[in-house]
Order: structure tokens, then C-alpha cells, then sequence
């Protein structure tokens, strides 16, 4: 995991879910440690999205569940920047 990639998506994390930035770790639940529902996985998802110039199918994004899972597939699949 780049830190740069895992930055940029802590930094959105943060601000679409208002939650502290120390309450988010590569192993944070979206919705268990983060109290995401799911329009802000939504939200999350489409925010994702605009940063890392991909598309997060709807069967991938159900797939996406940890701040980790998010990192590993942005990784794979966000065009170079």
C-alpha cells in the first residue's frame, strides 16, 4: 500500500463520514467502526470514484468493506495519476 493512496482515501474517509482521523485504520469497518449507513457508502463510493479516476462497479463495491479492501483496490484498478 502506497501512503499516498492510503492518505488521500483516509483524507475522504474523514470528511465523508465525519468521523477523526484517528479513528481511521486500514482495518476499520466502514460500517462497524466507522458507523457508515448506506448512503454514506454510497457517497463514499462515488467520492472514491472522483479521487482515483475509476469506476466502482456496484458488485465491487459491495466487495469493499474495510479502509483496507478500499486501498487494495484502488490500487488495481485507479488509472496512473
Amino acid at each position: 500500500m502506497t501512503a499516498s493512496t492510503y492518505d488521500r482515501l483516509k483524507k475522504i474517509v474523514v470528511e465523508q463520514l465525519g468521523v477523526d482521523e484517528e479513528e481511521v485504520k486500514a482495518e476499520s469497518s466502514f460500517v462497524d467502526d466507522l458507523n457508515a449507513d448506506s448512503l454514506d457508502l454510497v457517497e463514499l463510493i462515488m467520492s472514491l470514484e472522483e479521487e482515483f479516476g475509476t469506476e466502482i462497479s456496484d458488485e465491487d463495491a459491495e466487495k469493499i468493506r474495510t479502509v483496507q479492501d478500499a486501498v487494495d483496490y484502488i490500487e488495481e484498478h485507479a488509472s496512473p495519476a
